[in-house]
């Protein structure tokens, strides 16, 4: 066992809290304890902004009590306006059960889904058969709609333009908690602090209907070092999903963390203890790349398992990798070519433009000119390695 509310301090976890003596005393009163996150299956899969939730599920389970990873397919079927500045694409039913089966698989890397550890359970079980008029007269008249638009959920939609639709979400996700309290005795909410509001609006529900006192925990937005959305690269989002972001695009994205971000994110998305953190994130200039090693090891191997992030860690085995011929080398094989080949460039076009750029480097060294070509002379030990771009890595083969 251990204290649950001191890890996610110590870990740098907490934005808010709405009763830290009070969750304090609700962990300690159970040897098992329940607390829940929910995850709308909008896509196939979750990305790397969903880490900092699980990661918290997955410490809850550690502490020995019990997570709830909750599938929001009936709440999908609504739209949660929070964090959006439009109305999100509406989904078919099919598709939204279809994203929550996946997502369940991939939490399932995370927490041990079993009678006596995690649980995982789904919304549409319970809101998808409301009667309207019933819920509005049990649940809706203890909702005040300007308490409501003042939440920043809604507030910040209202220059937009809020749907009818949309507005009923916080009426939905604060009967889940009630829904919750009841079936499970579960009287903790987490999540990001976009969901505050709606966190809150499910926590005063339950004092208003059940008579009793229930608790909330969000967490920060994570940024990095130099202010960007944390998960999110030029190429779109870093999916937890192998087929969308391969072991080891997964971890070369970690692997190319910001010197000032290491410390912060080994805490957070590994469960090495803290002093080895300390330690790592003490280590400067050259020496950083090996905390940065050590934090794209153990980040894939918690999504993907250890045999894919060793794998991932041999980047030259797992690079993406093409083949030339000797005679084609000694004839000079086309840089151009050889971009659209390896996959760096959709076309020949995009190659000149991204030489001409100054984006590609063939072993290590700038190449400019867009009628350069490859020789015998670059396949020192049989390979060409070509960077397209800061982080993009290619192998050219000879035979």
């Amino acid at each position: 066992m251990t204290d649950y509310l001191a890890v996610l301090k110590e870990r740098g976890f907490i934005a808010q809290l709405s009763d830290e003596e009070g969750i304090a005393a609700y962990l300690s009163a159970s040897e098992r304890a329940f607390c829940y996150c929910g995850f709308d299956p909008t896509a196939e899969s979750l990305h790397v902004g969903h880490l900092i939730p699980i990661m918290a599920l997955a410490w809850f389970e550690r502490s020995g009590h019990r997570p709830i990873a909750l599938l929001g397919t009936g709440t999908t079927l609504i739209g949660d306006p929070s964090g959006r500045t439009e109305l999100r694409r509406m989904l078919s039913a099919e598709d939204i059960n279809r994203n929550g089966d996946l997502i369940h698989r991939q939490l399932a890397r995370y927490l041990h889904f079993s009678d006596t550890a995690s649980v995982v359970d789904n919304n549409a079980r319970w809101l998808c058969g409301l009667e309207y008029i019933p819920f509005l007269r049990e649940i809706g008249r203890h909702f005040s709609v300007n308490r409501m638009l003042a939440a920043e959920c809604y507030k910040a939609r209202l220059e937009n333009g809020l749907s009818f639709i949309e507005f009923n979400y916080m009426l939905l996700q604060a009967y889940d908690f009630l829904r919750l309290s009841g079936e499970y005795g579960c009287m903790m909410q987490i999540g990001g602090n976009d969901q505050w509001g709606n966190i809150l609006a499910g926590v005063d529900l339950i004092h208003r209907v059940a008579d009793k006192q229930a608790y909330a925990i969000t967490f920060p937005l994570i940024t990095t070092a130099s202010g960007a959305k944390m998960g999110k690269t030029a190429a779109g989002a870093v999916w937890l999903d192998p087929a969308r972001t391969s072991p080891y695009e997964y971890y070369q994205f970690w692997r190319n963390t910001e010197d000032a971000d290491v410390g912060r994110f080994l805490a957070l998305f590994t469960f090495l203890p803290m002093d080895e953190i300390a330690r790592l994130a003490a280590l400067k200039d050259e020496e950083c790349n090996e905390a940065k090693k050590i934090l794209a090891f153990e980040a894939c191997a918690i999504t993907h398992g250890r045999e894919a992030a060793e794998l991932a860690a041999d980047w030259k085995t797992n690079m993406p990798t093409g083949t030339v011929t000797s005679a084609q080398l000694a004839e000079g094989f086309a840089l151009v070519d050889a971009l659209v080949l390896l996959g760096a460039c959709t076309s020949k076009g995009e190659a000149r433009r991204l030489i001409q750029q100054g984006g590609i480097q063939v072993n290590d060294a700038p190449v400019t000119a867009i009628d350069a070509k490859l020789s015998a002379a670059d396949a020192a030990g049989g390979e060409i390695i070509i960077r397209a771009g800061k982080k993009k890595y290619f192998r050219m083969v000879i035979s």
